[in-house]
C-alpha cells in the first residue's frame, strides 16, 4: 500500500504517546489536510495558528505519524472518496490516565463525523501499566466456576416483567442443568416488577439451593445499573447475600464506572455490548482490547449466525483480541451470545475453543419440551458430553 511519512520529531514527550489508527473516507488530494484536521480535533480542538504556546505545540498537540491508502475495495467511487488508515500519536498526558477521558481523546469529538472511524490502538507499555486490566480473567472465572477446562457456558435470565420468583424458579432450573452462570438479562435493573433489592437475595438464594442440594458450582450474575453511587450500593447488597460475579453495559453506565467497578468489586466482571454499535469503534479493538483494558473479565459479542449478522472473522478477532498477550493484561474470557441455536451450540463452542463462554438465551426457553431439558442438552453439547 502507498504511505505518506510524517515523521515525528524526537523528544521526551513522544515516550509518552498513544498511536490511533482511524479508518478516513476521503478524496486524495485531500487525506493530508483530513488527518490534520482530525490530529487537531482529538487534541486541542483549535487551529493550529491559535495555539502559542510552546509547550503546547510540542508536547500536546497529536500529530499524523502516518497515512496508508486502503485496497480499492474501501473506495466510494459515487462520492470520489478512497479509504486511508491515518495514524495519529496522541499526547497519554491528555488522557489522565482514565477510560472515559482516554475514549474522549481517542474518539470524543471525531466521532461525530460520519467520514472516520476507530479503528486499532497501539499503546506504549508504562501508559498500560496505569489500567489493571481483568483482575481475575479467565482463570478467575474458571476458579469460581470449578471449570478447570474446557469451554463454559452460560445463559441469561428472562423475559423483563416477571416477578422475583419467576426469576428465581427459572435460575434454579437453570443451575439444576448443570449451566455454569445464570446472568439477568441486560434488561433488567430495578423495574417495579422485580426490584434489584428483592430480585437478587431471591435469585442466589435458589441457586444456592442447588448447588448444595446437587453438589454444583452454579454463579449467578446480576446487572449493574444506575450511577455509580447506585452500582456500589447494589454490588454491596449482593455481595450480602452471596453474589460473586456481575453483568454490567460499559457503553450504558460509562468506561469508567467500569474501571472503577473492577477496582472495588472484587469479583468478575461481565460486561456486555448494549450500545457498543454506536459507536464506530471497531468492534476487537472496543469489546475485545478496551473492555479489557478497564477491567472486564469477560466480554459477551454477538456471534455470526445469530440476530446481528457479524461475520465470523470479525467474532474470532473480538475473541483472539480478548485473550491474546496484551501488555500485562491478564486474558478476559470472550462470549459469544445474540441469537445462537442451542441445537448449534457445540459447533459454536469448537469454533471459539476452550476458553470460551457459549451464551444462549432464548433457544433454552422456546420449545415443546421442557427447559431443563433443553438446558442440559446445551450443556452436553458444549461439553462435549453423551447424552
Amino acid at each position: 500500500m502507498d504511505a505518506h511519512r510524517h515523521p515525528i520529531a524526537p523528544g521526551a514527550a513522544d515516550k509518552c504517546r498513544i498511536e490511533a489508527v482511524y479508518r478516513v473516507r476521503a478524496r486524495a488530494s485531500h487525506i493530508e489536510a483530513r488527518a490534520e484536521a482530525l490530529a487537531l480535533e482529538q487534541s486541542v480542538e483549535l487551529p493550529r495558528a491559535a495555539v502559542t504556546d510552546r509547550r503546547v505545540l510540542d508536547e500536546v498537540i497529536a500529530r499524523v505519524v502516518d497515512i496508508r491508502t486502503r485496497p480499492a475495495a474501501g473506495a466510494d467511487a459515487d462520492a470520489g472518496t478512497q479509504a486511508f488508515d491515518v495514524t495519529i500519536a496522541i499526547a497519554a498526558e491528555t488522557t489522565g490516565s482514565e477510560a472515559g477521558q482516554l475514549l474522549n481523546m481517542l474518539f470524543g469529538n471525531s466521532s461525530l463525523q460520519d467520514d472516520v472511524e476507530l479503528a486499532d490502538l497501539r499503546i506504549p507499555a508504562g501508559f498500560a501499566r496505569r489500567f489493571r486490566g481483568p483482575a481475575h480473567g479467565i482463570a478467575g472465572i474458571r476458579a469460581l466456576t470449578g471449570v478447570a477446562q474446557g469451554p463454559l457456558t452460560c445463559t441469561a435470565l428472562k423475559p423483563v416483567g416477571l416477578p422475583a420468583s419467576g426469576l428465581a424458579a427459572l435460575a434454579a432450573a437453570f443451575a439444576r442443568s448443570g449451566i455454569d452462570v445464570v446472568k439477568d438479562d441486560h434488561g433488567l435493573a430495578d423495574q417495579a416488577s422485580a426490584p434489584f433489592a428483592e430480585r437478587v437475595p431471591h435469585i442466589q438464594r435458589a441457586i444456592d439451593g442447588v448447588n448444595r442440594a446437587e453438589g454444583r458450582r452454579c454463579v449467578y450474575a446480576p446487572s449493574l445499573t444506575g450511577d455509580l453511587r447506585a452500582m456500589l450500593g447494589q454490588a454491596a447488597l449482593a455481595r450480602d447475600c452471596g453474589v460473586r460475579m456481575f453483568l454490567l453495559a460499559p457503553m450504558v453506565s460509562g468506561v469508567a464506572s467500569l474501571a472503577a467497578l473492577a477496582r472495588e468489586l472484587g469479583a468478575p466482571l461481565l460486561a456486555h455490548p448494549a450500545l457498543a454499535g454506536c459507536a464506530r469503534i471497531a468492534r476487537p479493538l472496543l469489546l475485545g482490547r478496551l473492555f479489557r483494558m478497564f477491567g472486564a473479565d469477560a466480554t459477551i459479542f454477538p456471534h455470526a449466525g445469530g440476530r446481528f449478522g457479524w461475520a465470523l472473522s470479525e467474532c474470532e478477532a473480538i475473541a483472539a483480541a480478548a485473550r491474546s498477550e496484551w501488555h500485562a493484561f491478564a486474558p478476559a474470557l470472550p462470549v459469544p451470545a445474540g441469537g445462537i441455536d442451542a441445537a448449534r451450540a457445540g459447533d459454536v463452542a469448537a469454533a471459539y475453543g476452550d476458553d470460551a463462554m457459549l451464551l444462549v438465551g432464548g433457544s433454552l426457553l422456546a420449545g415443546a419440551d421442557g427447559v431443563e431439558e433443553r438446558c442440559r442438552a446445551f450443556v452436553a453439547a458444549v461439553k462435549g458430553l453423551a447424552q
